[in-house]
C-alpha cells in the first residue's frame, strides 16, 4: 500500500499539468496589453476595412455602411496583432451589392440616415494577410 502512494501522486501531478496544459492550448499568449495607436497607422486601416467588409456582408441592410468616425484604435500583440476598434458607422447612398464603397457619399434624406455605435476586435496577422473578426457589436446612435 506505501508503493501505492507514491504512483498515485505521481498520476494526480500528471493530470494537473495536462488540464493547465489543455486549458492554455488555442488561447493566444499576449505579449503586451491593448495600447492606442493611431487610427491612421497602416493595419488599423486595414483591420478597419475587414470589419466593413464583414459588417456589410452580414448586414439585411439595402444600403452599404462606412465608418464615419474612428472613436478608439487600439492594438493588442499576441501570436499576432489584435486591434480593438470603437467606431461610429452611417449608411451610404451605395447598394450593399456594390463592390466599392469608399467613395460612397453618407445619406443625407433625414429618413434614410442611420448610424451605428460599433465595437470590432479583429485578430490579424498581417505578414500572411489573415484576418478574423473576434467582436461585432453595433447599436443606434
Amino acid at each position: 500500500m506505501a508503493r501505492l502512494y507514491p504512483s498515485l501522486l505521481l498520476l494526480v501531478a500528471s493530470m494537473v499539468l495536462v488540464s493547465r496544459a489543455a486549458h492554455a492550448w488555442g488561447t493566444p499568449k499576449v505579449v503586451r496589453e491593448f495600447e492606442d495607436i493611431p487610427e491612421n497607422y497602416v493595419y488599423v486601416q486595414q483591420a478597419l476595412w475587414f470589419a466593413m467588409k464583414e459588417y456589410n456582408k452580414a448586414s439585411r441592410d439595402a444600403y452599404s455602411f462606412k465608418v464615419e468616425k474612428v472613436l478608439k484604435s487600439q492594438e493588442q500583440v499576441t501570436d499576432g496583432l489584435d486591434y480593438f476598434l470603437q467606431v461610429q458607422i452611417a449608411r451610404t447612398v451605395c447598394k450593399r451589392t456594390s463592390e466599392e464603397n469608399v467613395n460612397c457619399p453618407f445619406q443625407q434624406d433625414p429618413q434614410m440616415k442611420k448610424m451605428f455605435l460599433c465595437t470590432f476586435i479583429i485578430a490579424t496577422k498581417p505578414w500572411v494577410f489573415e484576418l478574423t473578426m473576434l467582436k461585432n457589436q453595433c447599436k443606434d446612435v
